[in-house]
């Protein structure tokens, strides 16, 4: 699809891989940043061109409502939304405790905003000419990780989830449906597990993203994500064909 002149809305747009997502796509594309924290959004969209920030909490209807309005009326329409905002807690499932409550904040902002946020906004992204709506799952999605217990159950069925969306809207609409599935990549938000010290950078992360659009790749495994994939679970795509067929 096409890569420029869109107008792209990006939760957790004020760090990390949301960030870069947004230089990757500056200036050629009109930018919006989500996020709760105002100040933090301003400062990332300071020195970026096109770029343009909405404070907004995702997992609350009202500020979804809000922000909804806010796009259609100021923004005039959207091609592609890109639900990047994440929650995770780093814990022993076996022994720290209060998993249901730290499952419940995880799948909030990682699994059911991103449904909302893409059943309030598909309306916009089907007048458009071309759209997409790209979801970011994360290399757990596919084997969790065991210090991420339920952020690693949120993201597989995220997963899961767009891969539902993708074929569904693969037939009788124009809106494509992207998964973005990064590895271990060096953000703060991955910093308790060594990210910093032991991830691939975040544009490397951005930069593939660009790639898989402008090539129409719906599943986009970056980096280590692509290798256990090939390795272990590349036929699980006839399964499903075969599954739904």
């Amino acid at each position: 699809m096409n890569t420029t002149d869109n107008t792209i809305l990006i939760t957790g747009g004020g760090s990390g891989i949301g960030l870069e997502i947004a230089k990757a796509f500056s200036p050629a594309n009109r930018i919006i940043i989500v996020g709760r924290n105002k100040e933090k959004l301003d400062a990332a969209a300071k020195d970026l061109e096109n770029v343009f920030t909405i404070q907004a909490d995702i997992t609350d209807e009202n500020d979804v409502n809000r922000l909804y309005e806010e796009v259609k009326t100021s923004f005039g329409g959207l091609n592609i939304l890109i639900n990047n905002a994440g929650n995770a807690y780093v814990y022993n499932i076996a022994n720290d405790g209060d998993a249901y409550s730290k499952a419940v904040a995880e799948f909030t902002t990682n699994y059911f905003a991103p449904i909302r946020l893409s059943e309030k906004f598909l309306p916009l992204l089907k007048q458009q000419n071309e759209a997409a709506i790209v979801n970011v799952s994360s290399i757990v999605g596919f084997v969790p990780g065991a210090n991420l217990p339920t952020y690693s159950d949120s993201k597989a069925a995220l997963h899961s989830h767009t891969k539902s969306l993708r074929y569904e809207l693969a037939k009788d609409t124009n809106v494509k449906v992207f998964e973005l599935m990064p590895p271990l990549a060096a953000t703060d938000f991955s910093a308790e597990i060594g990210g910093l010290e032991n991830g691939i950078p975040a544009s490397d992360v951005a930069n593939d993203l660009v790639k898989a659009l402008k090539e129409d790749i719906y599943e986009i495994r970056v980096g280590n994500t692509g290798l256990l994939y090939d390795n272990f679970f590349a036929a699980t795509e006839g399964a499903f064909a075969a599954f739904n067929n």
